[in-house]
């Protein structure tokens, strides 16, 4: 799996592309939380849940239904606390989008088990055919030699990519409003 940092940056730089709208600090802190949510699914170890269980890492919380589901919950979190201009639509739509940014991401690791990715329906764990994601090691490893070699790693296939799509759409967003002024 990637990092969790790593899994916040690519949902928060990627939605502030396609939001034209500004928004609180706490709605890109709801969106980190959407992007990092299915790791929750960890704890199951020590509850016993058994590994390839529908319950256990990168089961059900690596799901489209579980990313729809918690996408529909962001959303009426952000609408009742925080002030958006967006619909509720729409903030389900991109809350979901964010959750399911996290499995699709985890399935680009060389490492681990698959996402469920069509959990309930299925256990079946699935990966990319391309994984270029270093798997992050899980507890204290993480900070180790290993580490380094997984942030340099999702460095270049997860935060540079962010940011050259953040970047391509601030670019575009320009032509398009010299255009509209232009006519």
């Amino acid at each position: 799996m990637p990092t969790i940092f790593s899994h916040a940056v690519f949902a928060a730089v990627t939605g502030k592309a396609f939001l034209k709208k500004p928004v609180s600090f706490w709605f890109w802190f709801l969106t980190a939380v959407c992007a990092i949510i299915p790791d929750a699914d960890v704890i199951g170890y020590s509850f016993g849940v058994q590994r390839g269980s529908m319950f256990a890492h990168r089961g059900f919380t690596h799901s489209i239904v579980f990313a729809v589901l918690f996408g529909i919950f962001a959303a009426l979190i952000a609408r009742k606390l925080l002030k958006t201009p967006l619909s509720f639509a729409r903030l389900a739509v991109f809350f979901s989008l964010a959750t399911l940014s996290h499995p699709m991401l985890d399935m680009l690791t060389d490492g681990g088990p698959g996402a469920a990715i069509f959990a309930p329906f299925t256990n079946e764990r699935f990966f990319f055919p391309w994984q270029p994601i270093e798997v992050s090691p899980l507890g204290l490893r993480f900070f180790s030699s290993r580490g380094i070699v997984v942030i340099l790693s999702e460095f270049v296939w997860v935060w540079l990519p962010a940011i050259t799509i953040l970047g391509l759409s601030m670019i575009v967003r320009k032509i398009l409003q010299r255009s509209k002024a232009a006519n």
